[in-house]
């Protein structure tokens, strides 16, 4: 066991002794050691949770055989983040929780590990890690939220944000909006939509790194038995030597896409598979979404898409399985995929059928015949740009419009809420992205006033930053190269007009190449004032590569 190397010897008394001063016995160094990273933290409903989820996966490794050792990472919640100087962070901390989890790992030499998670940059973080540390591993989150009710009604948190722009505009009262925002979230959980979270979480099922079941709500007891099972799991995976990068290969990139493209996930997934498959040096072309999306269909609509579902609504209709059986049958996705069942893809779904075919269509009845997210390259994003078109209305599927040029999220904002962006607008903002903001920060609070302000058919929005997947909207993310590298959004100037054309997978800015190459030359970078010299942030800005790269460390 890789563990001896601390608890076996006349040389390792005083290692044992360590172990004895915890309450560990001898025969419990003897079994296998294994690391539970539990991401629980008191900051975010989707992990106030983890403690349950822990204890139950404990109890499933000790009924295996092994000895459970827990520790935590941190975890930052994007909700609380947005909109203001905290957002600086949580792309950033992928690289920290990652680093974290192999300084614990490899520090202890622990034989295995199970991670616990449940939101946004938590869940790739740790998928990192596992193909990083490459010893048995498996995943479990915290499960979706529950769906809130108000007066009869269903609501969640896309609702909460067109109700921000309905208190702007004078349709409801601010005590209206008070009232409703205590039933949205009802509970423990990832937030009730379609969001980074619950995006990510249903990968790592696709992907084949936890248990099927990710659709399976927090606060559960099938969830604490998904939980238990997952401790049980580890071990086997353990005794059969069965690894990450056995299981995280290019056709299970390409199973974990074809699920994402069906849903219309959160765009923020393009980074961090891109990054999870660059940790595991498979060889991995970003535009894989491109090819994918024109034979994936768009099956499932989940809020914050226009009239989409919530993800209890998912998990009713019989979940991410179903939905991974039907892509299965009808030759979507590589069926020899190895997976922590130990089983083939094609295994784990044989039985599993979908329940309510108005949730999870069939693909002679999609929502569109082409996968929910799209890449754009042109004049704009010479190395590309990423729109999430499951979330975008036909209206705005082409559009042209003047620039109007904002250097950073929060005077963009102001500009949207007072008023001054019209009907045919094109809102820039720029060096956000993630040398520029630094820590590329998401941009919901724009693209939410825009919905708010009843403009999501009008106004688009164009930035080197990115969206969570609560975006809804024509807007277009992680243009690269970014502002900071002074890339052609750096150049654009007030009343430029842009065109988008998103079925086309291209964004122009209508602009002459020898006027560009004349603004390049006088361009000269923005200060980040904001930075505080030596922070963590500091130090990210100057070692991160570009979003279209993943957004790791160079």
């Amino acid at each position: 066991m890789r563990s001896h190397i601390t608890t076996r010897g006349l040389e390792r008394a005083t290692h044992r002794a360590l172990y004895y001063s915890m309450g560990f016995l001898p025969e419990d160094l003897d079994k296998p050691l294994i690391a539970v990273v539990n991401t629980q933290n008191e900051t975010m409903p989707g992990h106030v949770h983890l403690d349950s989820i822990a204890k139950a996966v404990k109890e499933g490794i000790i009924a295996a055989g092994g000895t459970p050792i827990e520790f935590p990472t941190i975890g930052l919640c994007d909700g609380i983040a947005q909109g203001n100087y905290g957002m600086h962070y949580p792309l950033a901390s992928r690289e920290l929780i990652c680093d974290s989890v192999e300084c614990m790992v490899n520090g202890h030499q622990y034989d295995a590990m199970v991670l616990i998670t449940n939101c946004d940059k938590i869940t790739p973080g740790l998928l990192m890690a596992a193909v990083r540390l490459n010893i048995p591993a498996i995943m479990i989150s915290g499960g979706p939220m529950a769906t809130g009710c108000v007066d009869g009604q269903e609501i969640g948190y896309t609702d909460l944000m067109a109700a921000q722009g309905d208190v702007a505009r004078g349709i409801i009262t601010r005590e209206e909006l008070s009232r409703r925002e205590r039933d949205a979230l009802p509970g423990c959980g990832a937030c009730n939509l379609l969001g980074t979270a619950n995006t990510m979480n249903f990968l790592t099922e696709a992907l084949g790194m936890c248990l099927p079941g990710s659709t399976c709500l927090a606060g559960t007891g099938r969830r604490l038995a998904l939980a238990k099972q997952t401790g049980m799991k580890i071990m086997e995976l353990y005794h059969k030597s069965i690894l990450p990068r056995q299981i995280v290969t290019k056709e299970a990139i390409e199973n974990t896409i074809t699920v994402d493209l069906a849903i219309g996930g959160s765009t923020n997934t393009i980074l961090h598979l891109t990054a999870l498959a660059k940790t595991a040096d498979i060889d991995f072309d970003i535009n894989c979404f491109t090819e994918l999306a024109q034979k994936v269909p768009h099956l499932v609509k989940i809020k914050p898409a226009n009239n989409g579902h919530y993800p209890a609504d998912v998990h009713n209709a019989g979940g991410i399985t179903a939905l991974m059986g039907q892509l299965c049958r009808d030759g979507l996705l590589h069926k020899e995929a190895l997976t922590v069942t130990g089983k083939t893809v094609a295994e784990n779904v044989s039985e599993v059928k979908v329940i309510n075919s108005n949730v999870i269509r069939t693909l002679d009845n999609p929502y569109s015949a082409k996968g929910g997210l799209q890449l754009l390259y042109g004049n704009l994003a010479p190395q590309g740009s990423v729109c999430k078109s499951a979330a975008v209305v036909p209206e705005m599927y082409h559009h042209k419009g003047p620039a109007r040029i904002f250097n950073q999220e929060e005077p963009a904002v102001a500009a949207i809420y007072g008023g001054q962006i019209k009907p045919g607008d094109v809102v820039v903002v720029r060096y956000e992205g993630p040398k520029g903001g630094p820590g590329m920060r998401e941009m919901l609070t724009a693209t939410a006033a825009i919905v708010g302000m009843g403009l999501s058919k009008e106004v688009a929005l164009i930035t080197d930053g990115r969206f969570s997947g609560a975006t809804a909207g024509a807007a277009v993310g992680h243009v690269s190269p970014e502002a900071a590298e002074g890339g052609p959004i750096a150049l654009i100037e007030e009343g430029d007009m842009i065109e988008i054309d998103i079925p086309q997978g291209s964004i122009h800015l209508h602009v002459s190449d020898e006027e560009l190459a004349r603004r390049k030359t006088a361009w000269k970078p923005m200060k980040q004032d904001h930075v505080i010299k030596g922070s963590y942030l500091d130090r990210y800005a100057k070692m991160v590569s570009s979003a279209m790269d993943g957004a790791i460390f160079k």
